[in-house]
């Protein structure tokens, strides 16, 4: 492992320390203030400096990250507040806004995108003739069970800092679908890495949408910051665009009163089946890599929201067009998960340090594909 610049073998490293989470290591705590008492967290902290924070209370979503110090996730200013405050129909189905922070804020499970009411017969309850939903589906809002929390370390020496939660969403005459999250960083490493399984512990067919909003800020998200990846075409634009014109590629300062900005993307697969996005800082001396399955996530959408005091970056892989639950039955392409039936997702984030990195990382995403202007 490289250790603050010096390579060494675990047993190596234990000759100078009496305890290795000095250098890196699991950490669980408890929120205690605010909105955000009682909130469980683990926090996970690697050698090079990449320090993680897993929300266990908020779907065993990611919360703050740092690189070295720097804040790499987007921080909204609503804070991780507690589950029991959030109110899922209020707002019109727009409250899952005021959970709204941090790097990961998951989406699902039986539903993603905008809200409305969908029919809901196939649950043979009738008194349930449909079901309303909010933006995003109710998942943000569900505490996780956690099942581990450790350093695995192989035969080679070589260690993971490992958590696993699984989260259920459920209730009577209707969904019963279980989220297991495994989360995985290098004792050494610059990654993260997600592996979701979603499956219907339920006996009655069930729709299963979901989507990542990969939240980034501040420093990396700046004037001139790029976004890179390789697009086929865009499929789908909000108004606003038209409206302020701002590139879907090069970002500007903060604008007061900006108006969301929002791109449905057609990717462009690499060899090995994975769709691959970066933000790179204008001076291109640091950046971020996303890279998932494009099977299980074959959609992507990128939100700006460039609005003074809010100023963000979402990367939204989805299993689903924008146009959300009620187009996605009207089509065909609606995920129904019967009883035991799963779906897998792999995801991986990893920070790029330095110009050689961040080119290397923008010539091999485009040798899948060009990026249109």
């Amino acid at each position: 492992m490289k250790i603050f610049g010096s390579e060494l073998t675990r047993a190596e490293l234990a000759t100078r320390t009496g305890d290795l989470s000095a250098v890196a290591g699991i950490r669980q705590v408890v929120l205690d203030n605010g909105l955000e008492r009682g909130v469980r967290a683990i926090d996970l902290r690697t050698a090079a400096g990449l320090e993680v924070e897993v929300l266990v209370d908020r779907a065993f979503d990611l919360g703050s990250v740092r690189y070295r110090g720097m804040p790499l996730g987007w921080r909204s200013g609503n804070g991780f507040r507690h589950p029991g405050l959030h109110e899922h129909n209020d707002e019109g189905g727009l409250s899952w806004l005021r959970a709204l922070d941090g790097l990961l804020v998951s989406g699902g499970l039986d539903h993603t995108l905008f809200g409305g009411e969908v029919e809901a017969t196939g649950y043979a309850y009738p008194p349930k003739q449909s079901v309303s939903h909010g933006l995003h589906g109710r998942l943000t809002a569900i505490p996780a069970r956690l099942l581990e929390a450790r350093e695995i370390v192989d035969g080679d020496g070589s260690s993971v800092l490992r958590v696993v939660g699984e989260v259920v969403q459920a209730t009577s005459f209707g969904e019963h679908l279980r989220l297991t999250r495994s989360i995985e960083l290098d004792f050494d490493g610059r990654e993260i890495r997600l592996h979701d399984v979603v499956d219907n512990l339920g006996f009655e067919r069930t729709p299963h949408m979901f989507l990542y909003h990969l939240n980034f800020g501040w420093p990396l998200v700046d004037e001139g910051t790029e976004f890179v990846a390789s697009i086929d075409s865009t499929l789908w634009a909000s108004d606003s665009v038209a409206a302020q014109g701002v590139s879907y590629r090069k970002l500007p300062q903060p604008q007061k009163g900006f108006i969301e900005q929002v791109f449905e993307h057609e990717l462009v697969a690499d060899a090995e089946g994975r769709h691959r996005v970066a933000l790179l800082s204008a001076d291109s001396r640091l950046g971020v890599e996303v890279s998932w399955d494009a099977a299980g996530m074959p959609h992507f959408f990128e939100w700006q929201n460039l609005r003074s005091g809010q100023y963000a970056i979402g990367l939204e892989p989805s299993t689903h067009h924008v146009a959300g639950d009620a187009a996605a039955r009207d089509d065909g392409s609606m995920i129904w998960l019967e009883h035991g039936d799963t779906r897998e997702y792999r995801t991986t984030i990893r920070v790029l340090e330095g110009t050689e990195a961040t080119d290397t990382v923008r010539r091999s995403i485009r040798a899948a594909g060009d990026q249109p202007e």
